[in-house]
């Protein structure tokens, strides 16, 4: 069987000597994340942060949009023409796959809504209960802990799409349309010296006392490689 060829939407470029020089970028996280599997993938990444999208949708068999530290609520040059993308992507049908920024920026671009977080930063390592089990969700596990690092997040679903998972700190964590869209807020393509070199990175920004409950939640299991395999499940099943 021919590799599934995913195209990677990176909504971020860090050009930080603390974080941006000493880790990979997002869209390379994400394929050291899914190169851990048997099954191994073609790559096209986009840069979007830059305005680069895909200009015909079939150019690759399936999408995902990465996270960023921007917020979709901001005016960024590269947002319309990404929102029209993935309504186009909707449309057809068109496998897509949202993580933290991209998550929100579908929730955006179907109809749903994003907020800043009343209850504030959401960061650490987070168990997502999902009360949804979709047939791509193999093995099935219904709590999921991963990392986040987010102040916005969805507070109403788009028309027809379905809540799969919550979290202590944000309802509407993981949902889906159909079979061709499945969205996460967590990131399961972060590593805990990643995770760690971004809290150093960014820990005046966040509230003093959540710092050391923050670190502490690092000490958890986290399933991003779980969320990997989902992910892969994903593809095919919607691709059939």
């Amino acid at each position: 069987m021919d590799r599934i060829r995913l195209g990677i939407l990176q909504t971020n470029h860090d050009k930080s000597v603390e974080v941006g020089d000493a880790f990979p970028d997002d869209a390379h996280r994400f394929r050291d994340l899914f190169d851990e599997q048997e099954e191994r993938f073609k790559y096209r990444i986009y840069m979007t942060i830059g305005g680069e999208v895909p200009s015909d949708i079939d150019e690759q068999d399936a999408y995902m949009i990465t996270g960023s530290p921007l917020s979709v609520l901001d005016d960024h040059a590269f947002m319309p023409d990404l929102l029209e993308f993935i309504k186009k992507c909707d449309a057809a049908k068109k496998p897509l796959l949202g993580v933290c920024f991209g998550h929100q920026a579908i929730a955006l671009a179907l109809g749903g809504k994003v907020e800043r977080a009343k209850n504030g930063w959401n960061v650490g390592i987070e168990n997502t209960v999902y009360q949804q089990i979709k047939p791509w969700m193999e093995p099935q596990k219904t709590e999921v802990p991963m990392y986040v690092f987010h102040e916005d997040q969805v507070t109403d679903l788009p028309p027809d799409c379905e809540l799969l998972g919550s979290n202590n700190r944000c309802r509407i964590s993981s949902f889906s349309k159909g079979e061709h869209i499945f969205t996460t807020q967590s990131h399961p393509e972060f590593s805990d010296p990643f995770m760690r070199c971004v809290l150093d990175f960014t820990r005046d920004k966040l509230p003093l006392e959540d710092v050391d409950k923050i670190y502490s939640s690092l000490d958890q299991h986290q399933e991003g490689a779980l969320f990997a395999q989902w992910s892969t499940q994903f593809f095919k099943r919607a691709m059939q």
